[in-house]
């Protein structure tokens, strides 16, 4: 199985920007859909981004779209979520997890493997 592991939360004002990281520990990563979750506190779990195996295909929600960009490095077996223009409704803790395919990740259906989960707080 393939094991996760985030980092690069943190507090930062609304406007500022992070980057968060999702490293895998095997190589089998590079045959799966990746993608971030998210979670506030009193709320459910939600999509944010996603990309494809062959890193040429991506998906967002529209909460994030234009000020989050999903990347990831097969050869590092990393995934990555800049984000820019921080709002203070992003605050959560957020997720990487494996799947597929990317519909599988925006429908949430059952994942190959999740990451423990950073806390991003944007103080407004």
């Amino acid at each position: 199985q393939v094991q996760l592991v985030e980092s690069g939360g943190g507090l930062v004002q609304a406007g500022g920007s992070l980057r968060l990281s999702c490293a895998a520990s095997a190589s089998a990563f590079v045959n799966y859909a990746v993608g971030w979750f998210r979670q506030a506190p009193v709320k459910e779990r939600e999509f944010v981004a996603a990309v494809s195996w062959t890193n040429d295909m991506t998906y967002y929600s529209d909460s994030v779209k234009g000020r989050f960009t999903i990347s990831r490095d097969n050869v590092k077996n990393q995934l990555y979520l800049q984000m820019d223009s921080l709002k203070f409704e992003d605050t959560a803790v957020y997720y990487c997890a494996l799947a597929p395919s990317i519909g599988g990740l925006v429908r949430q259906a059952p994942m190959v493997s999740w990451g423990q989960g950073t806390q991003v707080t944007v103080s407004s």
